[in-house]
């Protein structure tokens, strides 16, 4: 299984970190091991002292494929659900002003949480999706499909020009503004409509 993830995927979000607007998707991957199911906690790791959430829609490929044809891409996911891309942002930036690559930054253990997954209908597949994420239950993320900069089918397209897709694999779709570090003892839970798919606590 593979876990790839989209940057910069909303022109806001991309601005809120002084970033410039991409041109075409921004793709990076995690390893297996950052996965973090089932609503268990998340515990804060040694290694920073700024980790924020990034909350997005997650989808999973229920077929193989490669060089997919944008026209064709829906077909190959199945399912939809809520996830955070956890990101130790101390970390980031010493590795930008470096030139390096941010993999401690992003794909650390845990990094990558994964709510519950809703099946949807080809015809749920041409709506918009809109979903929130809660801190201690004040609303710090809304985000809405009708924003991203590359649709779902855009990115299946994309990602399978360098990468096989096989069933099983998970794509994380980019964040809204809103970002922010979480603290232990916190409670973050995110909802798709008014569907709760996440809940966890940081200790």
């Amino acid at each position: 299984m593979k876990i790839f993830c989209v940057g910069r995927n909303y022109a806001e979000h991309a601005k809120e970190l002084l970033n410039d607007v991409p041109t075409e998707p921004v793709i990076f991957m995690k390893p297996q091991t950052a996965l973090l199911t089932d609503h268990k906690a998340f515990y804060y790791p040694n290694f920073s002292t700024d980790i924020h959430y990034e909350c997005e829609l997650v989808l999973r490929i229920c077929k193989n494929g490669k060089a997919i044809s944008e026209k064709f891409a829906s077909s190959y996911y199945d399912a939809i659900t809520l996830g955070i891309d956890f990101t130790a942002r101390d970390l980031q930036q010493k590795q930008k002003e470096k030139g390096l690559p941010w993999e401690i930054a992003k794909a650390f253990d845990m990094s990558a949480v994964l709510g519950t997954w809703k099946t949807i209908t080809n015809e749920e597949k041409k709506s918009s999706f809109q979903f929130q994420l809660y801190k201690n239950n004040q609303q710090v993320q809304h985000g809405d499909t009708k924003d991203l900069l590359f649709s779902f089918e855009k990115i299946i397209a994309y990602v399978s020009q360098y990468f096989t897709l096989n069933m099983g694999d998970i794509i994380y779709t980019g964040t809204p503004k809103g970002v922010g570090p979480v603290a232990i003892g916190d409670k973050l839970h995110a909802n798709l409509f008014d569907e709760e798919l996440l809940r966890f606590e940081v200790k």
